[in-house]
């Protein structure tokens, strides 16, 4: 796994890790990308670190690895999707503050042609309508339960693969 971590202080350079990918309505095209690119969002670190952990080195055996790009901020996260860079899953807290992870996937899910799959994570069960509201393709409630998350992670990585 490769982690970047992101700030939105830096210039275009800092996803340099990131090269040889062939580029399809300025996303990646997924057969060609190695190594899926999973885009993390919280402005809080340690649910970064959480979800990370969960992801581990790979989120199923029949899923290779994979690089890890995380976010603490909206603008720096956009500043990254608007730069075409590759992204083959989202996961997005819902309680991040000032721009939560909601209003990022709907805008996301409105801006991106094709856009990747949205993975968010909510505070309650009971924010499940919200969730649809910001058409997020799946959700995962706080506490982060890393199983839940990898399965579910590793659905949407599945689902993206075999679309492209």
């Amino acid at each position: 796994m490769t982690l970047i971590t992101a700030d939105v202080q830096r210039n275009s350079d800092q996803f340099s890790a990131i090269k040889g990918s062939e580029r399809a309505n300025g996303w990646l095209d997924l057969p060609a990308m190695s190594t899926p690119v999973i885009v993390v969002y919280s402005d809080d670190q340690s649910v970064r670190a959480s979800i990370i952990a969960a992801l581990g080195k790979k989120v199923a055996g029949d899923l290779g690895s994979h690089q890890i790009v995380e976010f603490a901020t909206g603008p720096a996260l956009f500043q990254y999707v608007d730069a075409g860079k590759p992204a083959a899953l989202f996961i997005l807290d819902g309680e991040s503050v000032p721009e939560g992870g909601m209003g990022i996937a709907r805008q996301l899910k409105d801006e991106v042609f094709q856009c990747p799959p949205v993975l968010l994570i909510t505070g309650r069960p009971e924010d499940a309508w919200l969730a649809s509201w910001s058409r997020a393709d799946d959700v995962v409630i706080h506490p982060i339960d890393p199983f839940t998350l990898a399965d579910r992670a590793a659905a949407l990585l599945r689902l993206r693969l075999a679309i492209h």
